[in-house]
């Protein structure tokens, strides 16, 4: 298994010898419509990845389904997406576009794909977070740190959160120093990485400066230390290739046996 961070939420996942784009939002800048509120721009724009064989949206906010980006990615690609997006790249002409509801899964040759219950999005949409399962391995994304109860109690590599991001007389819009945490115990998995985070990009906007985050990378290290917990926190630089080194499934079944 590969991973590339590229920034925020977008990720180039090569799993089952398939390469999967998430949430990617690579080029222009990021607009909910409201930029003297919030806003985001990129230092340069990103290339897009060659060969991508399938794209994969939890959201259909422009921080999840970007329209420019998606506008220069090649409508013939599949889409799997939550009903939300669904709708956003089917407006933009894609032709194999999968709305998932959570409990519902689809697969890609050797790939098994389900969508679980995400991110609460206002009062009446709940996003979605995705299990992908190659028969060797697994991996679990959710961008806002919401996990859902009926997650398998063991998962190989987790993508989520590792920080709250707050915002005063809100609350949390990222929930992640706690909820990881709490996540890591139930699922066990071998390898977390964040996600959510700026890297190479600048926000702007009112509510920027009240932002608070709580929480660390470093902090997430230290309590997995102090309860003897043998997780690996991978804190990935955007743009570099890493290779997710697992342990095989019945190497892990003979260990706890």
């Amino acid at each position: 298994m590969y991973l590339t961070w590229l920034d925020s939420n977008s990720w180039l996942i090569e799993m089952g010898s398939q390469r999967i784009l998430l949430d990617p939002w690579l080029v222009g800048t990021l607009s909910f419509g409201i930029d003297w509120l919030f806003s985001g721009k990129r230092s340069s724009d990103r290339p897009i990845p060659p060969d991508i064989d399938l794209i994969l949206l939890s959201q259909g906010l422009p921080d999840h389904a970007h329209p420019p980006t998606l506008e220069r990615l090649d409508r013939s690609i599949p889409v799997i997406a939550s009903p939300s997006a669904a709708k956003v790249v089917r407006s933009l002409g894609y032709s194999q576009v999968i709305a998932l509801k959570p409990g519902q899964s689809w697969t890609l040759e050797s790939l098994s794909i389900k969508a679980f219950l995400g991110s609460p999005i206002g009062p009446f949409t709940t996003e979605n977070a995705y299990l992908i399962d190659d028969q060797q391995h697994s991996l679990y994304y959710e961008p806002h740190g919401y996990h859902d109860r009926t997650l398998p109690n063991s998962i190989d590599v987790v993508i989520t959160p590792l920080i709250d991001l707050n915002l005063p007389l809100v609350g949390s819009i990222i929930q992640g120093n706690r909820s990881a945490f709490e996540l890591i115990e139930r699922v066990q998995p071998q390898v977390i990485l964040p996600t959510a985070a700026g890297g190479e990009i600048e926000f702007a906007g009112l509510i920027t400066p009240v932002l608070q985050a709580v929480g660390s990378v470093d902090n997430l290290r230290s309590q997995l230390v102090h309860r003897s917990i043998s997780t690996q926190v991978i804190a990935p630089t955007p743009g570099d290739r890493i290779e997710i080194s697992l342990t095989s499934r019945t190497a892990n079944t003979s260990s706890n046996q």
